[in-house]
Order: structure tokens, then sequence, then C-alpha cells
């Protein structure tokens, strides 16, 4: 079990859903974690509950990512912070353009600039980049979003090419709806989100997405687990259609 082979690791996005989960479940594998986000209270209730060291600065922060990365030797490299605005690239605006690059695909290459040259340095490391369905297929609306998480998906393809020959393991996990605050976050209104989104659906649990980040990591070092894709079983990416249960299909 590679678990053991790993000490540390660095988690973005780690104040609420999928990464609050990844850092919970890390922690319970004994892995030092680096909780990364920018809400200060929920990361501080996240290190009393779980003993996570967190550190409350944004991703797109360069100058702070650059300095929490010198000051630590990360063998696991959870890309999970992500930020969403809905609509077309037509009807976009700078901020929705430059917010989304900047969180969702700068912050990743930097983080894999810094951290991942070590892992090659030592022979060991995981990165494990979190995207979305939406890198793979197309549907409408949220196209800046695409762009980023295709850009993302593309480049945990080239990691693995950048570090053949090393035990450095690169997964991509491509999360289809999961029961998470995100769809709140990009309306801004977090009820009827709820309602529209995930009332009445059966959906996979931040939870879910995190025994995929422990799946990955414990297998043997021989094996790298590249892709997951994990979807609700009523969903289909075929127009990204979802159905309550008991609907009729015509």
């Amino acid at each position: 079990m590679p678990f053991s082979d790993y000490k540390v690791a660095l988690v973005t996005g780690a104040s609420a859903g999928m990464g609050e989960a990844i850092v919970e479940r890390l922690c319970k594998e004994g892995i030092v974690v680096h909780a990364v986000a920018r809400r200060h209270e929920q990361l501080a209730a996240l290190a009393d509950r779980t003993g996570c060291i967190p550190h409350a600065l944004d991703v797109a922060d360069l100058d702070a990512v650059t300095r929490l990365c010198s000051e630590l030797q990360v063998d696991i490299l959870v890309n999970n912070a992500g930020v969403s605005r809905p609509g077309s690239i037509l009807s976009a605006d700078e901020e929705a353009i430059d917010t989304q690059v900047d969180v969702n695909l700068r912050a990743v290459l930097h983080l894999c600039r810094l951290v991942v040259p070590g892992m090659m340095a030592r022979d060991r490391g995981h990165v494990i980049n979190i995207t979305s369905i939406a890198a793979i297929y197309n549907f409408n609306g949220n196209s800046i979003y695409h762009a980023t998480k295709a850009g993302v998906h593309a480049l945990s393809r080239q990691l693995r090419v950048d570090c053949y020959g090393k035990r450095v393991r690169i997964t991509e996990i491509c999360p289809g709806r999961v029961a998470t605050d995100i769809f709140g976050n990009v309306s801004g209104n977090h009820e009827e989100a709820h309602k529209q989104f995930i009332d009445g659906f059966e959906l996979p649990q931040a939870k879910d997405i995190a025994d995929c980040v422990a799946f990955a990591l414990s297998a043997p070092v021989a094996v790298n687990i590249s892709n997951i894709e994990v979807l609700p079983t009523l969903q289909v990416p075929g127009g990204l259609s979802t159905m309550r249960p008991g609907e009729n299909l015509a």
C-alpha cells in the first residue's frame, strides 16, 4: 500500500465539498495534510476536526503559493480548487474569464511546476487533478469552465509524459454532478440551486470522490490509475441529461 510511502499532502480547495472530504480521508490514513483555501474560519474548523495544517490563501496568489511550496516536501498534490461562472463565452465579461483561468488552470500549472520536480528527484509522488466531465464532454453553458478544465485534462496526460521514468503517478478524477455547494456558489442562490440540482436526485457525495482519491493512492506503486470518471447512475454525458428516480424518459 503506497499510503505508507507517502507522508505529506497538499490539498487545495480544502474548506468545503470534495476538498474537505479529501482532507478528512487523507488525515485518517495518517498523512500530514496541508489544507489550502480562502475561507479562514472553515479551514480552522477543519483543522480542529482532522488535525490538518490550514493555510488560508488564494491559489491565484502566486507569491503566497510559492512561499508555501518552498517550505514543504510534498508527496501527494491534490489540485481540487475550482470556480465557475454561468454562461457562454459570447456573454462573458473580463472577470469571468480571468478568475476561472487563474484558479482552475494557472494555479494548477504553477503548483505542478513548484511541486513535481521534487517528486521526480525523490522518485516518489502522486498528483491528483480533480477536473470534471466538463473537461471531456460538451454541454450548454459555462464555456470558460469547460475550457479551463479541458486544459487540466491535457496537462494530466502531458504530466505522465514529463514524469516518464520516475515513480511519480498522475491521476485525473472527472466527477459529474456531485452533491456539493458548487451550484449555489455559481448562482449565488444556494437554496434555489439545491432545489434545482440536488433535491430529489440520487447523487455521489463528496465522500465518494475522496474514496476515489484513496483508491488511486492505495494502488500498488507499479499501478497508475490514470483517469476516473464518476457520474451518478442516472446521469449520462450525451447531452448531459439527468433524471430524478421514476421520471418518464419520454
